[in-house]
């Protein structure tokens, strides 16, 4: 990197900083596998099932909570019934559109054919099932609907973070993105995140009318990313009960107990941990006009990429500035991939790049249009799943001491970079 860049930041101060523990509704469940075991066997959909009979299980690559744990259990009450299941990638044009790709993320998620029991069947192959009223086509991973008697899905119920609708991100999502590949995905996104709240249900409404879809399991976490429902779901209720979910979902999102930020610093951004890098609804920056909520912030700096995400750095656009870490990192042509699908191209940017961690931040608050830097309202955070602890700037201290949901844990303390200006993790 230019040694112009670090002369310019390099005066810039850094201020002190203090963690603190952001308080949220904590109710989870004590055994979600468990749980999740006791339903399947009083689900009506899987009694249903005939022995021998072929089930394809969907599964995607959000880092759900436990979702290894969950999808085994899947696996063996199907077994118990006497099907055979297999597993199938679910999603979209996760894994850089590629057959070996898709099965890597499953894998680096905990989900193989040695930890499941089970086949693993990867493939971008679709069949076109119909097509909606405006002309989009509705597309099927070619393998669960030629080969499978009946399709399992499963997913959490959660916002998403470009478009607002009763059905956002979750078993209809699964069902219309997921199910549909990259194809699928490509035509779900065709005419733009304007539609989506319209096109998600409709497509998935097709596939469940033309599909063997048995039924889905949902998946609600709390602001603490463990899961506090856990449900079977027949596709008969399955509309209806997941715009519930979302309600509940969107009541238990994490969120930052300020309003208003210079900066924020995220460490890691990752399609594990969000569709987008880093969760929109968290950050208040979105891709595109169509989702709102949350803090105001000048300026977001993005330090580096979770291994899981396979070098796809989506998201990294949405921030001002990044790292050669990062950078080094990312897998430009999978990244590119994600926008050539859903047609949003900001967040696969490179953002503004500086040599290291240091510079990062310091440009980040040289940016943040403040007159004295020393006053900077700057937050830090490890990704957007986890906000319970976090670290603030002392201008925040006053305000963070008045918020009855706010601890202060420690401090004033400095950063401490090492000797090439990054922050240990």
């Amino acid at each position: 990197m230019s040694d112009l860049l670090t002369r310019l930041v390099e005066q810039t101060p850094l201020p002190s900083l203090y963690r603190i523990r952001q308080r949220f509704d904590g109710t989870r469940l004590e055994d979600p596998v468990g749980d999740l075991r006791r339903g399947l066997k009083e689900s009506p959909q899987l009694q249903a099932l005939k022995p021998g009979a072929k089930v394809a299980l969907a599964v995607g690559s959000r880092g759900i909570s436990r979702i290894d744990e969950l999808t085994k259990a899947v696996v063996d009450e199907l077994k118990l019934q006497g099907c055979e299941p297999f597993i199938v990638p679910c999603m979209g044009s996760h894994g850089s559109a590629t057959a070996e790709g898709q099965t890597a993320v499953l894998a680096h998620l905990g989900i193989d054919e040695s930890t499941m029991g089970c086949p693993v069947r990867s493939s971008m192959e679709v069949i076109e099932l119909d097509q909606l009223p405006n002309g989009l086509p509705v597309y099927c991973d070619k393998i669960a609907a030629e080969e499978a008697d009946a399709i399992v899905v499963v997913n959490r119920i959660k916002p998403h973070t470009a478009f607002r609708g009763p059905i956002e991100s979750g078993l209809f999502k699964m069902i219309a993105i997921g199910l549909g590949k990259q194809k699928g995905a490509e035509a779900c996104h065709q005419l733009g995140f304007k539609y989506m709240a319209e096109n998600v249900p409709a497509m998935a409404r097709i596939m469940i009318d033309k599909l063997p879809i048995s039924f889905g399991v949902a998946v609600v976490e709390n602001a603490y990313d463990q899961i506090c429902r856990v449900e079977v779901v027949g596709t008969d209720v399955m509309e209806a009960r997941e715009r519930e979910l979302l309600a509940e979902a969107k009541a238990r999102l994490p969120k930052f107990l300020f309003d208003s930020f210079d900066v924020l610093v995220v460490d890691y951004i990752g399609k594990n941990i969000s569709g987008d890098g880093m969760d929109p609804n968290i950050t208040g920056r979105y891709p595109t006009p169509y989702a709102s909520g949350g803090p105001e912030v000048n300026k977001i700096v993005v330090l580096d990429l979770t291994k899981e995400s396979k070098g796809n750095a989506n998201g990294v656009g949405t921030a001002d500035f990044t790292t050669s870490r990062l950078v080094g990192k990312t897998d430009w042509p999978g990244t590119y991939a994600n926008g050539l699908t859903s047609t949003v191209c900001a967040p696969t940017k490179q953002a503004t790049t500086l040599a290291n961690d240091m510079d990062a931040i310091k440009a980040g608050i040289k940016t943040s249009n403040i007159l004295d830097y020393t006053t900077v309202r700057l937050a830090r955070i490890k990704d957007t799943l986890h906000l319970g602890e976090i670290e603030i700037s002392e201008s925040l201290l006053e305000e963070a001491k008045g918020h009855p949901d706010i601890e202060i844990l420690e401090g004033p303390y400095q950063w401490q970079f090492d000797e090439e200006g990054f922050l240990p993790k």
